[in-house]
């Protein structure tokens, strides 16, 4: 038995939700089983009263607005915890077309994906100004780079993720969870594919994205910090260099002017030259530091993976435990 979660992070969407959920399929090709989940954070309009109306299966409800990447996770955990083999994310003011969900999961049903994302064409999407398909291009090749995989369009919240590939990516940012969860996955190895995915006009601004200024900073941050975590001694043994080698160039002029009998008046060369020369080999120092805080980071998410492991084989005991009771309970009382 295979089971398709389709969760929904939503902000106030109780007027856009019911079209939302009106499009997602009710069956899909490979999977037996299909069901909603709506991360309700911190909406003050009735979006989770208005999900139970319309049937969603499970529903999750934070007291205040923590954020996408904070709702994701709870819609990740909240999918794992009901047994979701493969969860689906999409956003809850109808931009994605869902109908094309069975297209996400396809690759997934078949074995070749651990991660599928949605692929809106941005480069001829005419829902897009010619300013975000360019930043959209620009950050997903800094992603591609990054994460050492292909993805035309790494800030795509259209994506599908297989129960094995959730257990093991660990969301860290505050801000938004698309571009760290591909760079994760690309350094951990996991197939990653992407599907033409058709897109709706937006009903509304963002509501997550205020002003470009700080999305772009949002996400050099979120970027930067991967970087950092996954490749550590090119981040801090690279700059560590560099500002040695910078350093190096006033103390090569002290010791010109010196050997020249001029190195009295040329003092403040050699103080700022062994000053960067310090502080590169400072730096470079906390990049070997980095490197084995992220080895022991390695470890510390095998452990979290294997542990979710277990504690889906003893869920799968305690489900098959059950069923005879249930059984014989049924038994006794119609005896």
């Amino acid at each position: 038995m295979t089971k398709l979660i389709i969760q929904i992070p939503c902000l106030n969407e109780a007027e856009s939700l019911p079209a939302t959920l009106a499009a997602l399929p009710r069956r899909v090709e490979g999977v037996d089983t299909v069901e909603f989940l709506v991360i309700d954070d911190g909406s003050c309009d009735g979006t989770a009263q208005v999900a139970k109306q319309w049937g969603v299966h499970h529903v999750v409800s934070h007291r205040r607005n923590r954020g996408l990447a904070a709702a994701f996770r709870s819609g990740i955990d909240r999918a794992l915890a009901e047994g979701a083999d493969i969860v689906v994310n999409t956003d809850g003011d109808g931009q994605y077309e869902g109908a094309d969900i069975a297209a996400l999961v396809a690759p997934i049903v078949e074995g070749r994906a651990d991660i599928v994302i949605g692929d809106r064409g941005v480069a001829q999407n005419a829902h897009f100004s010619p300013l975000k398909r360019l930043m959209q291009r620009v950050g997903s090749g800094v992603v591609q780079s990054l994460a050492g995989t292909h993805v035309s369009d790494a800030v795509s919240g259209f994506r599908a993720i297989s129960r094995d590939a959730a257990q093991r990516i660990n969301i860290t940012t505050e801000f938004s969870y698309t571009t760290d969860m591909l760079i994760q996955a690309g350094r951990k190895k996991m197939a990653i594919l992407t599907v033409p995915v058709r897109t709706h006009a937006a009903v509304r601004p963002s509501r997550l994205f205020k002003s470009i200024p700080r999305f772009i900073m949002q996400t050099g941050i979120t970027m930067a910090r991967a970087f950092t975590a996954y490749k550590p001694l090119r981040a801090f043994v690279g700059t560590g260099s560099l500002i040695a080698f910078i350093g190096l160039l006033p103390i090569l002029r002290f010791l010109w002017f010196y050997a020249s009998g001029d190195g009295a008046g040329h003092v403040q060369s050699l103080v700022i030259g062994g000053a960067l020369l310090v502080l590169g080999t400072l730096v470079a120092i906390l990049g070997m530091v980095a490197d084995l805080i992220a080895a022991n980071r390695k470890l510390i998410e095998e452990n979290l993976a294997r542990t979710r492991a277990l504690e889906d084989r003893i869920a799968d005991l305690q489900r098959q435990q059950s069923g005879p009771q249930q059984s014989e309970k049924a038994r006794r009382t119609a005896a």
